[in-house]
């Protein structure tokens, strides 16, 4: 196997759970600006996680325009943001200490289908500001996930990276970027054929090193 230039990450799923802080958030939201009912369920948002989020307010947000759908979409984004800066995600594990020990051996990066700002925040809560050399979101960039994991490659000059992520539609990026997968098997989603499995957040150092 040629050397690992670079670690792409996705987040949900993958990095930390804030699907009870995503639900409470867009419930709120809901409630406040909507003539839906505030019926938004972990599990239904667990299913969601990992798509663009203009599908998410597809399945969410049914029978009312385009326009409609997206100022309520964007409401919810945005408070979701605020939400998790009191109420953050929980890491899968110790991502924090896992993470200082990978940047010492090779650049990290997250790339996700998650809004602007979404990011950010995980970042800053987790204390991860040292170790993220770079990352591109859909909010910020609306193209698929791997047309947005050849951009980041691109930009930072990967030539053999690998990307851990937890869905089929990881995977399918994956492919999509022509790089290898790590699944995170802990995570949300259910990957056939993955190049390779973690079952804790930790097991990344085994992987690298060996």
């Amino acid at each position: 196997m040629k050397k690992i230039d670079g670690i792409i990450f996705d987040i949900d799923g993958t990095i930390w759970n804030s699907v009870p802080t995503c639900t409470k958030a867009w419930n709120h939201v809901i409630r406040e600006n909507s003539v839906y009912p505030p019926n938004v369920t972990d599990e239904k948002l667990m299913q969601l996680f990992g798509k663009p989020m203009d599908e998410i307010f597809d399945a969410l947000f049914p029978g009312i325009s385009d326009d409609e759908k997206k100022k309520l979409g964007k409401m919810c984004e945005t408070y979701e943001n605020e939400l998790l800066e009191t109420e953050p995600g929980t890491p899968y594990g110790d991502v924090a200490g896992t993470m200082k020990c990978l940047a010492q051996h090779v650049p990290l990066y997250i790339v996700s289908n998650c809004q602007s700002g979404y990011i950010e925040v995980c970042i800053k809560k987790l204390g991860l500001e040292k170790y993220i050399t770079d990352f591109i979101c859909f909010g910020d960039h609306p193209v698929s996930k791997g047309e947005n994991i050849k951009l980041l490659m691109k930009k930072n000059f990967l030539e053999n990276p690998v990307y851990v992520g937890d869905t089929k539609g990881d995977a399918e990026a994956c492919m999509e970027a022509g790089i290898p997968m790590v699944y995170a098997a802990y995570g949300f989603g259910r990957v056939e054929h993955p190049y390779a499995a973690i079952r804790k957040f930790e097991d990344l150092i085994t992987f690298l090193l060996s």
